[in-house]
C-alpha cells in the first residue's frame, strides 16, 4: 500500500492549497481544552513504548478494535504493550473511512517520519523503530509540546486538585508553553451518580469543613475557584448529558441538597432545579472570575453495564444523546444575561441534529465589544472527523459568522494528537477554498488567509486573553 501523508493531503483545489500552505501551516496551536495529565508534562515525562503514548486511555481506538472483535485483553487487559500494539496494528487498515486512520498515519509521519502504512506486516519495523525514537531526548512530553509548536494548554482538573503540577510547570522557566488548569465542578452538579455524597465529603475534606448545607457547599465550591483564578485558571467546563433549565430558589436548592445528603430520593423535577440554581451560581462566578465556561453537552455515557463493571467509566461506551435543547439552553444563557452576568461561553454539541439550536442560540446572547463572546465550539468527539468538522462550520457559516469562531482543540489525552489540529486546518482550507473554487467567495487571499489565521490560532488566543 502505497503512503497516505503527502503536502497537499486533503487539500483538493488549488485555494485550499494557498490558503494552507501560506496561511494555516505554520500557525501556533492553542488548545484550550484536553485532558493531558499535568503531571507527565511537569516531570518531563518519558515513555516506555508507543503503547503507553499511544494506546493506553485512547477510547477511540479501544471502541474501533472491540467491534473487530479484538479480545478485551488486548485492548484494556493484561497483555504486553507489544502484543496491544500488533493488535492495533492489525486493525488500522479496516478503520479506513474512520478518522483514526488518518490520525494515525498523521502522528507516525509528522512525529516520526514514518510514511509507510501501519499493518500487521509492518508493525514490528515500526514498533521497533518508534521505541527506539522515543527513548531519545527529543521525545520526552515537553519536547513533544514544543515540537507541535504549542503556545497554551488547559488542562481539565477536579475542584479537589492541589493544583501542584501546573504550579511546578509554571516555574520551569525554560518550558514555554503556557500549561493552565480548566475548573471542573461536574461531580457537584451530578447529582445521580452512586459517589455524589462521598465526593462532597471529600470535597469539605480538603477544605477541612463538613458539608452539611447547601451554603456550606457553595462557599467550598467559591473557595475552590478563586484558588484556582490564582494559579491562572482562566476557564471552567461542564459535562452534562442533558441541559437542565427549571427555575429555583436557593431556598429550594437547600432543601433538595438537604434531601440528598442524606440520602433521601428526589424527583426527577427536584434534580433538574437543583441543577439549574447551581449552574446558574457558577456561571455568575465565572462572570465574576472573567473566566470562559465551556459547556459539552448531549453524551449518553457508559451504557454497557456489563463492560462497566469490568473495565470502568470512559473506556469507550458512550454515545449520542437525543432530547430537547432550545428552550432549556436559551433559558440558562438568559438568566446569566439578565443581570449582565452572562460569561463568555463555549457551547460544544455532541448531536448534529441540534446544531442549527447551538447555531441560533448563541447569536441571541453577543454582546457589544467582544468578538463572538458566545461560541459554537468545534466538532466535538463523534463531530471530530471531516465531515462532522464541515457540517458544524457550514451551520455555523449559514446563520452566525464564521470569521469569529475560535477553531480546534484536541480534547485527548494523548501527547500526540496535537496533529488533529493539522487535520482541522487542512479541512477548513479545503472548506474556505472550495468557496473559491466554486466562485462563491472572491479569490481575495491575504483576507480569507487572514480569517483562516484567526480560527488557527489568533481568535482564541484573544479571547481567552493569556
Amino acid at each position: 500500500m502505497t503512503a497516505l501523508i503527502h503536502d497537499d493531503f486533503m487539500l483538493n483545489t488549488e485555494a485550499a492549497k494557498r490558503l494552507y500552505h501560506e496561511y494555516a501551516k505554520e500557525m501556533p496551536i492553542f488548545d484550550f481544552h484536553c485532558h493531558l495529565s499535568p503531571e507527565e508534562i511537569a516531570t518531563d515525562k518519558k515513555f516506555e513504548s508507543i503503547s503507553e503514548i499511544w494506546l493506553h486511555g485512547d477510547h477511540y481506538k479501544w471502541r474501533a478494535m472491540r467491534t473487530l472483535g479484538v479480545k478485551e485483553e488486548l485492548i484494556t487487559g493484561e497483555a504486553s504493550d507489544r502484543e496491544k500494539f500488533k493488535a492495533w496494528a492489525k486493525v488500522v487498515p479496516y478503520t479506513i473511512g474512520n478518522p483514526l486512520f488518518h490520525w494515525t498515519h498523521l502522528e507516525l509521519k509528522r512525529y516520526f517520519g514514518i510514511n509507510r502504512l501501519l499493518t500487521e506486516e509492518t508493525s514490528d519495523d515500526i514498533w521497533e523503530q518508534l521505541n527506539e525514537m522515543l527513548q531519545t531526548p527529543e521525545f520526552s512530553s515537553q519536547k513533544i509540546i514544543e515540537k507541535s509548536n504549542v503556545k497554551a494548554i488547559c488542562t481539565t482538573d477536579d475542584p479537589i486538585d492541589t493544583l501542584k503540577f501546573h504550579e511546578s510547570i509554571d516555574d520551569n522557566k525554560s518550558f514555554q508553553t503556557k500549561v493552565l488548569p480548566t475548573f471542573r465542578p461536574d461531580k457537584i452538579v451530578n447529582v445521580e451518580s452512586e459517589s455524589f455524597i462521598h465526593y462532597i465529603h471529600k470535597l469539605g475534606a480538603t477544605e477541612e469543613v463538613t458539608i452539611t448545607s447547601y451554603k456550606d457547599l457553595l462557599k467550598v465550591i467559591e473557595t475552590k475557584a478563586h484558588y484556582f483564578n490564582k494559579r491562572g485558571c482562566c476557564v471552567s467546563d461542564h459535562g452534562l448529558n442533558i441541559f437542565p433549565f427549571s427555575m429555583c430558589t436557593y431556598d429550594e436548592a437547600s432543601a433538595i441538597f438537604k434531601k440528598l445528603i442524606l440520602g433521601e430520593k428526589v424527583s426527577r423535577i427536584e434534580v433538574d432545579k437543583y441543577k439549574t440554581y447551581t449552574l446558574v451560581f457558577l456561571g455568575k462566578l465565572y462572570h465574576s472570575l472573567g473566566w470562559v465556561m465551556q459547556l459539552h453537552l448531549g453524551a449518553i455515557r457508559s451504557n454497557n453495564d456489563r463492560m462497566f463493571k469490568r473495565v470502568g467509566p470512559d473506556t469507550g461506551f458512550d454515545s449520542i444523546h437525543d432530547y430537547q435543547l432550545a428552550s432549556s439552553l436559551n433559558g440558562y444563557l438568559n438568566e446569566l444575561d439578565k443581570e449582565d452576568q452572562l460569561p463568555k461561553t463555549i457551547i460544544y454539541n455532541l448531536n448534529p441534529s441540534q446544531n442549527y439550536v447551538v447555531a441560533t442560540t448563541i447569536g441571541n446572547f453577543q454582546r457589544e465589544g467582544v468578538k463572538g463572546k458566545i461560541q459554537f465550539g468545534s466538532g466535538w468527539w463523534f463531530n471530530d472527523h471531516k465531515d462532522g468538522m464541515v457540517r458544524q462550520m457550514t451551520d455555523l457559516s449559514n446563520v452566525g459568522i464564521f470569521s469569529s469562531f475560535i477553531g480546534m482543540l484536541t480534547d485527548s489525552r494523548s501527547l500526540l494528537s496535537f496533529t488533529r489540529h493539522e487535520y482541522f486546518r487542512r479541512i477548513l482550507c479545503d472548506y474556505v477554498g472550495g468557496w473559491i473554487d466554486r466562485g462563491e467567495a472572491p479569490a481575495e487571499y491575504e483576507f480569507l488567509g487572514s480569517i483562516i489565521k484567526d480560527i488557527c490560532y489568533n481568535n482564541a488566543e484573544n479571547y481567552f486573553e493569556i
